[in-house]
């Protein structure tokens, strides 16, 4: 028969070596390339029956006239404005204004505080206490004053009531005429505070003393 026999394996190794060679043996050819398939033409725009063509083919970069125009965008909505402040705003700063005063005198300085002695003598070397001594020291009467008939009634008691009751008497005495000062601060009463105050010396004695620390009588 006139057919040929298949290649063998030998054979059909040869034959991809020389093809990758880029080599033709004499005698055997290569078998036709299959031609590829057409490619299916994806028309853009299917004109409907009856509508017109268009006048010309658009130029490079143009777009075509019959491709249809995108929508437009949507409208931008604009932000909602932010939340108003329930607060007014604070009215800006006014100028600052700064007085300085500068004093060039030296400042006062205090008084000081008079003294015990001058306290002392403020408060009892007045018209009232020079009128209760006179009246107190004067002999008017019959013939004694009223500070040396309170000192002999004080020194009498000592005889009579005893030392302790005499002490007792001058110091009531002293108290009360005091007491009654204090509350009124006329004449009258000072003359009694400073009659009280001096015939009082009348109960002391120099051996008092001794005695209210020993119990011995003289």
């Amino acid at each position: 028969m006139g057919a040929q026999p298949s290649p063998g394996g030998d054979e059909l190794r040869a034959l991809a070596y020389l093809r990758r060679l880029g080599a033709r043996p004499f005698g055997h050819q290569e078998p036709p390339m299959p031609e590829p398939a057409p490619r299916p033409v994806t028309p853009t725009r299917i004109i409907p029956a009856g509508a017109p063509l268009p006048a010309r083919p658009p130029e490079p970069g143009e777009a075509p006239p019959w491709r249809t125009p995108p929508p437009p965008p949507p409208p931008v909505v604009p932000p909602a404005p932010p939340p108003s402040d329930p607060w007014p705003a604070a009215p800006p700063p006014g100028p600052i204004q700064v007085h300085v005063t500068v004093d060039l005198a030296p400042p006062a300085e205090p008084e000081p505080e008079p003294r015990l002695w001058e306290r002392l003598w403020e408060r009892l070397v007045t018209w009232r206490m020079i009128v209760a001594i006179l009246a107190a020291l004067t002999p008017w009467a019959g013939g004694h004053s009223p500070v040396g008939l309170w000192s002999r009634t004080v020194h009498d008691a000592r005889t009579e009531a005893g030392i302790l009751a005499a002490y007792v008497i001058a110091g009531v005495a002293v108290t009360a005429a005091w007491a009654l000062d204090r509350r009124t601060g006329r004449a009258l009463p000072r003359c009694l505070l400073v009659t009280a105050s001096l015939g009082a010396f009348g109960v002391l004695h120099w051996y008092d003393p001794v005695q209210f620390l020993t119990g011995v009588p003289r």
